[in-house]
């Protein structure tokens, strides 16, 4: 219980995605860190230790539960180990949704993309979310407008496992027109943060959580993407941890699909153009 609420405050006071913070916790252990920043032996993350002073682990998990939600640490055992091949894994994580879920992300896809697709994008991400729901793996998203949106709804429709990881704090729905979605995803797969439940959706938030989505899974497929996307990051989070990528190719005038071409054509993505194919190269081939 010690380890678990000295986590709980770290997870309060220390932003994600921190290799340093990463580093020193896996090395001393969370509650040697979280003593060493109330004693002031820190000297440079003062900010870190007056967050920390104010909750205790206790007040930190209360907050948690009162939003519904339960904490995941890497003490549990049905933590998903992938994210330990990140080089900042998360402290900690939190949790909406039915906690046996957890388990299909071991067989799980990422579908990402633009906010701003064209019916194209949509009608694919929305297939492609079906079609991994039929072959029964989950599909991890972002929860965002657009792609993401879409990838979360086939896989509802195909009655589906998907997992939707937030940007904010559950209590900060974003995007608020999402809240019926976000429930939804709830009742049926998981929603997951790295932030506490009152902390809002800020931009530098979406691409740290964009290297759990690339880590979670199996692999990552961009449907479509401009030329700077927050969709390539993902990408390329999940290339630096040898994690397939693949990019769905479009119109080579529509700039929708530019980030697509540049994956496929400097190599950091395969090309496919239907769930089968995506399903070749992440399933283990059947020696018979």
């Amino acid at each position: 219980m010690s380890i678990l609420l000295a986590r709980a405050q770290l997870f309060s006071a220390i932003e994600g995605g921190s290799i340093a913070w990463a580093e020193e916790i896996s090395k001393l252990g969370p509650i040697e860190v979280r003593d060493r920043l109330l004693s002031g032996d820190y000297s440079a993350a003062s900010k870190v230790t007056e967050r920390l002073k104010s909750n205790s682990g206790e007040e930190v998990l209360a907050q948690i539960t009162n939003a519904g939600a339960f904490i995941l640490t890497p003490e549990d055992v049905d933590w998903p180990v992938a994210l330990n091949d990140l080089a900042a894994p998360p402290i900690a994580l939190l949790i909406k949704g039915q906690r046996e879920n957890l388990t299909h992300l071991e067989n799980s896809i990422s579908i990402v993309g633009t906010r701003n697709p064209t019916s194209y994008g949509v009608r694919i991400a929305g297939d492609f979310g079906v079609g991994v729901a039929d072959h029964e793996w989950a599909v991890v998203s972002g929860g965002a407008i657009g792609i993401d949106a879409a990838a979360h709804k086939g896989c509802l429709v195909g009655e589906g496992i998907t997992v939707a990881v937030l940007g904010g704090g559950f209590n900060k729905n974003y995007p608020a027109t999402h809240e019926r979605l976000f429930a939804e995803i709830s009742e049926s797969g998981i929603l997951i943060s790295e932030v506490m439940p009152d902390v809002p959706a800020i931009p530098h938030r979406f691409l740290t959580r964009n290297r759990l989505i690339a880590a979670l899974s199996k692999a990552t497929v961009v449907v479509e993407a401009a030329f700077r996307s927050g969709s390539l990051r993902t990408a390329r989070d999940a290339a630096e941890i040898f994690r397939p990528v693949m990019a769905v190719p479009g119109p080579i005038n529509a700039p929708t699909s530019e980030g697509c071409h540049r994956l496929i054509v400097e190599r950091v993505a395969e090309l496919v153009c239907s769930v089968s194919e995506i399903m070749e190269l992440v399933k283990p081939i059947s020696i018979k």
